[in-house]
């Protein structure tokens, strides 16, 4: 009797272990950091709304690394790398992770700014809403410098004409954003953009952003948050 009882345990701790485990759900993060010697990785995400540590690995001499863990579907995630050299900046790499095999390249002293990384589709899209987007933010950040041009003040109508232009360069910051969630509702960037770039747009857009989602990207943590989103915007209106 107790030989039944030890193996029927033992087939629950296996199984159990190996609904840890779930292949499907596994996410691989390695790679390699050029030059790096010393310093620590981290492996982050946001699960509510506090920036937590999912694992972390000592760097000695070896700037390999790899990590895995067991992730419901695409998310934000974060490399953050202390470099133990007193400097914030060039420490962490956002990107969108995914169940499978990721790989992250990059270097030491060019961390955040040259990274490579390979292996997750939704990423690949993010990138290049990244790369729009930046081409906005670069024009606003020009036109606010030329407003406060202490060379030569500007008098009151270049002002307004500058004040115009930023506003017209935000308002099709906004539209593309729109614009490029509406045209990836199969994917979890269309509600990861309606709640964290435009979540102040119309609500009519995001309206129209949530009710075309498929019903697995409306089931997907970003799909959750443009519910709830939504309910709280017309709670108040």
């Amino acid at each position: 009797m107790k030989n039944i009882l030890y193996f029927v345990a033992a087939l629950a701790l296996l199984s159990s272990s190996c609904e840890g485990n779930d292949p499907a759900k596994t996410m691989t993060v390695s790679g390699v950091v050029k030059g790096l010697k010393k310093g620590t990785l981290y492996l982050q995400h946001i699960p509510d709304s506090t920036l937590a540590v999912i694992d972390s690995l000592q760097i000695d001499g070896d700037g390999g690394f790899t990590f895995t863990t067991q992730i419901d579907g695409p998310e934000i995630f974060y490399l953050y790398l202390n470099k133990k050299d007193n400097n914030t900046l060039n420490d962490r790499i956002t990107f969108f992770g995914e169940p499978g095999e990721i790989t992250i390249n990059t270097a030491w002293n060019t961390f955040d700014t040259q990274a490579e990384i390979k292996g997750s589709k939704t990423n690949d899209n993010y990138s290049q809403y990244q790369k729009t987007m930046s081409q906005f933010n670069k024009k606003n950040l020009q036109l606010v410098r030329a407003s406060i041009n202490t060379e030569k003040p500007l008098d009151s109508m270049q002002l307004d004409s500058l004040e115009k232009l930023s506003t017209k360069n935000v308002q099709k910051g906004y539209a593309f954003a729109l614009n490029f969630a509406l045209n990836n509702l199969d994917s979890p960037l269309a509600p990861y953009i309606a709640v964290n770039q435009v979540s102040d747009a119309n609500i009519k857009y995001l309206d129209s952003i949530h009710n075309s989602m498929s019903p697995e990207v409306a089931s997907s943590k970003y799909g959750i948050q443009l519910t709830e989103l939504l309910k709280e915007r017309k709670a108040s209106e």
